[in-house]
């Protein structure tokens, strides 16, 4: 069987584009588990234990986040990009410590707010920190 040169130039064309998805594929793999390394690293918590405590405590009743199943709600806001802000619960500075103590205890940081107080626990305050913080 003969192949015309726009048959050969099409079949290499398309195995260069699955070449090139593979390795954007790839390096986006390795791009998601460094993130998830460093969010573990900085909160001693585990991101993956943190998404099935995000969802367990019903913290997708009051908030979106992207793919997570059940985060839908609309009364707290967003938490795509937590990361990348600067101030939690517009009080305090973003950073690992201060996401747990809002999680653990939002009605101490501010009084009145509509955030509950769940009881979660330090592990998994720590556990769902780490996962937000993947969450840029």
């Amino acid at each position: 069987m003969r192949y015309s040169s726009v048959k050969l130039i099409s079949i290499a064309a398309g195995a260069a584009a699955l070449i090139l998805f593979g390795a954007i594929a790839l390096d986006f793999a390795d791009e998601r588990q460094d993130m998830r390394a460093r969010a573990a690293n900085i909160t001693g918590g585990n991101p993956e234990r943190g998404e099935a405590m995000f969802i367990a405590y019903g913290c997708g009743g009051c908030h979106q986040l992207q793919h997570v199943r059940k985060a839908t709600g609309l009364v707290g806001p967003p938490l795509d990009g937590i990361a990348l802000r600067v101030f939690i619960a517009g009080r305090l500075e973003n950073k690992p410590d201060n996401l747990q103590h809002w999680i653990r205890d939002p009605q101490a940081v501010s009084p009145g707010t509509v955030m509950p107080d769940l009881n979660v626990g330090q592990q998994d305050a720590r556990d769902i920190s780490a996962f937000l913080y993947t969450r840029n």
